[in-house]
């Protein structure tokens, strides 16, 4: 077995956790300052303390009054799911700072019934949604192939979604797109763009496509004939790349960060999209492998996403919900390392059976895969046949935001 995720071989051998949230630095481009707090906790301070939002709302409002339509024709594209964050951010620009959005959405692998209620919901509430559905032949090969060569059955998704929106803004020559967070920042990454309120989309690969490009997993598909050269044409792979990027910067699209405009705190996102496009929370209660129950739920496929993740890195969803509600100051350290311990890696069985037939593969391949990736990272140890985290998150004394 083989990995093409090139983070895995930059990430450092010794586990070391911030020390105001739970995450580690095995989070690929996860950085720590003298005071061993992560990049994204760092920046999170500067949100509450530094940044000034009011002169960013201004710059916000000086973008839609130069590229707002007078006719209403639309005027900016913006990805959206229906989920929580992405129906906060097109009802803002739609009704707070009079924008005519076209949505669109890049279909999960398969919906849940409270992800397509959710999507629903949200066009009832008011919004025109392109829905982009892939050759599920194609769709489905390539899920698994990216579950073996990167850990992340999940990526095929990621492709199509950072690309769908740049095809429908260059189809109907719209200049402006809007996503809601800079992950990066947000979430502990790359602070490249920590300041600037878009991205060049050259850096797509090493920020959200692990070092590789579909052309990558293709040649390894044709090489195992998991794909034949006689169903592969000029445009088979077409949505998962973006349009030309010359006639992208020709025609003066510029993709923005919500973000950077207003401070991005997704419980309050939760808190509105309730309340304005009709979101609902997940019906089971808690989502498999977290304590919450308002995020990542369209798609089926979403907890072999975290679990991966998981085994790759040791942090799983829970690890991820701790990190936000820290920075946010929604629960303390203490809370979220009880959190984690008790959540994270917990296995996603409601889809297990679907997702064996969706990528066409049976339990013995499935935690092979699994092993791989636990014994390629810093993180995991085979103790007496069986596999132990070697570092832990544990409590510790100190309050960076009250002894910064």
């Amino acid at each position: 077995m083989q990995t093409f995720d090139r983070q895995l071989s930059k990430l450092p051998k010794e586990v070391r956790f911030c020390r105001n949230c739970v995450v580690s630095n095995q989070r690929p481009r996860t950085e720590f300052n003298d005071q061993g707090i992560c990049n994204a906790c760092q920046w999170s301070y500067e949100k509450d303390h530094v940044v000034d939002w009011k002169k960013r709302e201004r710059e916000l409002q000086d973008i839609c009054n130069r590229y707002r339509s007078s006719d209403g024709s639309f005027d900016v594209v913006v990805p959206c799911s229906g989920g929580k964050d992405s129906a906060f951010v097109a009802h803002q620009l739609k009704y707070r700072y009079g924008m005519h959005p076209l949505c669109v959405t890049w279909s999960p692998f398969e919906y849940t019934e409270i992800g397509w209620e959710n999507l629903k919901n949200f066009t009832r509430s008011g919004f025109n949604n392109i829905l982009g559905q892939p050759d599920q032949c194609i769709h489905r090969r390539l899920s698994k192939l990216c579950f073996e060569l990167l850990g992340d059955p999940w990526q095929p998704f990621t492709f199509g979604q950072k690309f769908w929106a740049f095809h429908i803004a260059h189809k109907f020559k719209i200049p402006l797109i809007f996503y809601g967070e800079n992950g990066e920042v947000e979430y502990g990454g790359s602070m490249k763009y920590k300041n600037l309120p878009k991205e060049n989309p050259h850096d797509f690969v090493e920020h959200y496509f692990k070092g590789i490009t579909v052309d990558n997993i293709v040649e390894v598909g044709l090489e195992r004939g998991i794909f034949k050269k006689a169903e592969i044409k000029p445009h088979t792979f077409q949505l998962y790349k973006p349009p030309p990027l010359d006639e992208v910067v020709k025609s003066g699209i510029e993709m923005h960060w919500y973000s950077y405009y207003s401070k991005w705190v997704p419980q309050e996102n939760f808190y509105y999209a309730v309340e304005n496009t009709g979101f609902k929370t997940n019906p089971a209660g808690r989502s498999e492998g977290t304590y919450t129950k308002y995020a990542s739920l369209d798609d089926k496929l979403d907890g072999f996403h975290w679990y991966m993740s998981y085994m790759k890195f040791g942090m799983g969803r829970a690890s991820r919900d701790v990190q936000q509600d820290i920075r946010r100051h929604h629960i303390t350290r203490e809370e979220g390392v009880a959190l984690v311990q008790r959540y994270d890696g917990e296995f996603p069985q409601i889809y297990y059976e679907w997702f064996k037939d969706y990528c066409q593969i049976d339990d013995g391949y499935f935690w092979g895969v699994c092993d791989f990736y636990r014994g390629m990272s810093n993180i995991w140890s085979k103790e007496n046949g069986k596999w132990v985290l070697k570092a832990v998150v544990q409590n510790l004394d100190g309050d960076f935001f009250k002894s910064i």
